[in-house]
């Protein structure tokens, strides 16, 4: 009886506000570690396959803030039983973001464990709020199978190393980020001004990582070159921020709460935030490693490792906003498209001249993007800005 009283209590307590609450700030808060690990995982071996140990750990943990996202979008995370349920998840999830620096190594079976066991606790809270509604019901399903079909490799792939051990992780990752494109849209539910919200401030996090690689980068000394540094980095830091919010974020979200109830909006919500916004975080964190690089050493040229992180990373974010746009408006964004060739085309540069001038290159390039698209674009961006966002200020009250 009190069992069954425990499930009316989770399935009962749906989400009734569209306003991130305090218990999913401070659940983030893990995934700021686990972040900053797959930051340092990528500093300590500044090599291709170091990059891409650390873009699979990545993914991995993404793949499972995605998870809680869509869930707390479906449930209060502060009602009943599930806040402690938010508390235990989070509990495992700093075991796994621990486990991140050796997840390849000696760690790699806790690390699989630990992620295992936060995918599960995430299912696990689904079915119960699906109780009663069977075609939600049935997607959980479906996301269950597939959760157990890419956390399952994870665990063969700790028994082993080396290219074989990175080839199983690339496999899981690819069925349990696959899933979702073969499983039923109608049956989830969300509430769009929420999940934009929620991934804006996952963003923002994001982005906060590369602040924090700037302060561990420059050290205890900080002379005129660590300073000048610290300078342009908080410069594409800003410049990263504006790119997303001033606008994209706006519009976005704006088509997400328009879209019409049902697969339509669940299937934008999927791609535009839970895939699109990965390439986005990727480049972010890409863009850290290159800043804590350049920070130890201002004088000297970035490897051509650091240098794609750097400038390759800043392309990746804004080919992921190119490809957010058309997946939201039908329309390209020829000048970002534009701008991350040419930093594509500046890596070579990068890794010849002092990785001072190489970051002093791209917080001029995105400065200039910024400066052509506000000028460029200045009555849109206004409309935009003020009108848009106070209809649907309107809308929401």
């Amino acid at each position: 009886m009190e069992a069954s009283g425990a499930n009316r209590r989770v399935t009962a307590t749906r989400r009734e506000v569209e306003t991130v609450t305090p218990l999913e700030l401070f659940f983030d808060l893990v995934f700021v570690l686990a972040l900053t690990q797959c930051t340092a995982l990528m500093a300590a071996d500044p090599t291709w396959q170091g990059l891409a140990r650390g873009l699979l750990v990545l993914g991995a943990l993404w793949w499972s803030w995605v998870g809680y996202a869509w869930l707390t979008s479906v449930v209060d995370p502060e009602e009943g039983t599930t806040r402690i349920a938010i508390f235990a998840a989070m509990a495992v999830l700093l075991v796994a973001a621990l486990a991140v620096p050796d997840a390849f190594g000696d760690d790699a079976l806790v690390f699989a464990l630990a992620y295992g066991g936060f995918r599960v606790g995430q299912i696990a809270l689904f079915v119960l709020a699906s109780r009663d509604e069977p075609e939600l019901r049935a997607s959980v399903l479906g996301l269950a199978l597939s959760t157990a079909i890419g956390v399952g490799p994870l665990v063969v792939a700790s028994f082993t190393d080396g290219f074989l051990q990175v080839a199983i992780w690339l496999v899981a990752l690819t069925l349990d980020m696959g899933g979702p494109l073969v499983i039923r849209t109608d049956g989830w539910q969300l509430m769009p001004s929420h999940f934009a919200e929620r991934h804006g401030l996952i963003v923002i996090i994001a982005l906060g990582e590369s602040i924090v690689a700037i302060g561990l980068g420059a050290g205890s000394l900080l002379g005129p070159g660590a300073v000048a540094a610290a300078g342009l980095g908080i410069v594409v830091s800003a410049a990263l921020w504006w790119l997303y919010f001033d606008v994209v974020a706006i519009v976005a979200e704006h088509k997400l709460v328009r879209a019409a109830k049902g697969s339509e909006q669940n299937e934008m919500a999927r791609d535009s935030y839970s895939y699109l916004h990965f390439p986005m975080i990727a480049g972010i964190v890409l863009v850290a490693l290159g800043l804590k690089k350049t920070l130890e050493h201002v004088g000297d040229p970035l490897t051509a490792e650091t240098g794609t992180a750097l400038l390759g990373g800043t392309a990746v974010y804004l080919v992921a906003h190119v490809a957010f746009r058309l997946r939201n408006i039908g329309t390209l964004n020829p000048q970002r498209l534009v701008c991350a060739a040419l930093l594509v085309g500046l890596i070579p540069a990068a890794t010849r001249i002092p990785a001072l001038a190489a970051l002093g290159l791209l917080a001029t390039v995105l400065v200039v993007l910024i400066a052509y698209e506000a000028i460029r674009f200045s009555e849109a961006r206004d409309r935009v800005r003020h009108e848009l966002a106070r209809d649907h200020a309107t809308e929401s009250a």
